[in-house]
């Protein structure tokens, strides 16, 4: 099976976008808060939800071609959803800007409890859990091992 490069001309952003964490990375957390803010937690769900996505849409592509490429991936876009679930939960846990009070995680359930852009981070997070959801297996997102990999 033969497999196709791609043109010299066509864009690649993804290093752009890992450049961009790792900039961030060397600038504000050395000299940042202590405590994870709600905004940082918000925008890293918001990339590790948009790099679930591009998993998901190599593994629709790779899947059927290269199987073993796409057991894989799929075990990669499992990882990525759980990391994205547990900084969801993270957010919930990280104290509100000002008052310093912890909400309930439950809170995020019925929409926007603390008003838009707070919770934006719930839509996203139940958007997304309903494709997961219609992908995989309770028992793939709570297993320790994320499935048989062809070798």
């Amino acid at each position: 099976m033969s497999r196709t490069v791609r043109p010299a001309a066509e864009q690649d952003f993804v290093p752009f976008a890992t450049a961009a964490l790792d900039f961030h990375r060397a600038l504000n957390i050395p000299g940042g808060p202590l405590v994870t803010t709600r905004a940082e937690l918000d925008a890293l769900h918001s990339h590790l939800v948009s790099l679930h996505g591009l998993l998901d849409a190599h593994l629709a592509r790779t899947g059927r071609l290269v199987p073993i490429e796409g057991d894989h991936l799929r075990a990669t876009g499992i990882r990525i959803w759980q990391a994205a679930d547990h900084v969801h939960a993270a957010y919930h846990a990280a104290p509100r800007p000002g008052t310093g009070d912890v909400p309930e995680r439950e809170a995020c359930r019925s929409g926007l409890p603390e008003g838009a852009p707070e919770l934006s981070i719930c839509q996203r997070h139940q958007r997304t859990a309903r494709l997961v959801r219609r992908r995989t297996t309770p028992a793939d997102l709570h297993a320790p091992f994320t499935g048989l990999i062809r070798h």
